[in-house]
């Protein structure tokens, strides 16, 4: 099966919202996060990402231009022993709540829905990476609304328990631009995993939609010792 390339995936589409890619490098050396924002709001736009050591802040980049931070504002990355949590929202203090307490995490999200903001009810995507004896898993989720219904959640759970070096699997909110902004549809898509970390970077920054995107997160964790790198792109600066 040919892999997806994820250069050419993000320019086809103009709006995919919010997106998380994980997967492994060619050499199986290092786990590797990727997870990005966008926006076409002003309240949407108006963020920036900030180093937080292990973990990933989220910030109004104009505190004077936030209206409404309940969607926007969160912690998109935290990290809870060998396990690295990403998601587009607030369910990322779910997943880790729930793992600290000994839970799991599709039981943590099965407490969860998407986003409530008709009428495009957004999707909500997670991951877990967890580095086990030197080896990888890792795992993605989507919540979403059946037909934009408000009433009608869908969850999709995927497990990745022996990943391929070189490949990533791709999720992301939505599958271009409308009103309602049509929901992402079928499973996470297999893309190719190139490069080193300021490769995969540049590859992620240089083709997201420049009047839409605003953020970009990106991390390899080294499979043997835990140690990681961490890249931040911000288009407000």
């Amino acid at each position: 099966m040919n892999l997806i390339d994820l250069g050419q995936e993000l320019r086809s589409n103009t709006y995919p919202g919010r997106g998380i890619v994980l997967g492994l490098t060619p050499d199986g050396a290092h786990a590797v996060i990727g997870y990005f924002t966008m926006g076409r709001s002003e309240n949407s736009r108006n963020r920036i990402f900030i180093d937080n050591g292990p973990d990933l802040k989220n910030e109004a980049f104009d505190p004077a231009k936030l209206t409404d931070p309940s969607l926007v504002i969160y912690t998109p990355v935290r990290t809870l022993g060998e396990t690295t949590i990403v998601t587009n929202g607030d369910q990322t203090d779910t997943i880790y709540d729930a793992l600290a307490a000994g839970g799991d995490f599709a039981g943590a999200l099965r407490t969860r829905t998407f986003e409530p903001d008709p009428p495009n009810f957004t999707p909500r995507i997670s991951g877990v990476v967890i580095r086990d004896h030197g080896k990888l898993r890792y795992k993605l989720s989507i919540l979403k609304s059946m037909q934009h219904c408000a009433d009608s959640v869908q969850r999709f759970f995927y497990e990745y328990d022996q990943p391929v070096a070189g490949t990533g699997h791709f999720i992301h909110t939505y599958d271009g631009d409308g009103n309602p902004i049509p929901t992402f549809s079928g499973t996470p898509k297999e893309v190719a995993i190139c490069g080193d970390l300021d490769m995969f970077t540049e590859l992620l920054w240089t083709n997201l939609n420049d009047d839409n995107k605003v953020s970009l997160f990106t991390r390899f964790i080294n499979l043997q010792t835990g140690a990681f790198e961490t890249r931040i792109c911000n288009k407000n600066v």
